[in-house]
């Protein structure tokens, strides 16, 4: 069975993204600043895809220590990553639904019309 590894690759991508790098801790890693920074900035699609990637290629086995240590972390990073997006995105829908509740609660009141 071949072996089946993940590189972090830099892709170009037109959209624009919030740094997470920073809400992210820091660990020691044989992840360069670069692939760390290529991650940082993946759109959550693609960090999962790469993810799942990186999952399959653990659990097929075969792959040295070192090689094995190198998947986990570029998972871990990339899980990292997609969790970020989801927390930010839940804020957003939080926040409109707040938006929203708050909205409906004056729709129809004097208390709009100021």
């Amino acid at each position: 069975m071949a072996e089946e590894t993940i590189e972090v690759t830099a892709t170009e991508t037109t959209e624009t993204t919030e740094d997470t790098a920073a809400e992210q801790p820091q660990i020691a890693s044989s992840l360069t600043a670069q692939e760390r920074e290529v991650i940082a900035n993946m759109p959550y699609e693609e960090a999962r895809d790469k993810l799942m990637q990186a999952v399959r290629a653990l659990e097929n086995g075969g792959l040295s220590l070192d090689e094995s240590m190198r998947q986990w972390e570029i998972g871990e990073a990339l899980a990292q990553r997609a969790q970020s997006l989801l927390n930010t995105v839940r804020a957003k829908l939080d926040a409109a639904q707040a938006q929203q509740a708050q909205t409906a609660a004056t729709a129809g009141t004097q208390s709009n019309l100021q």
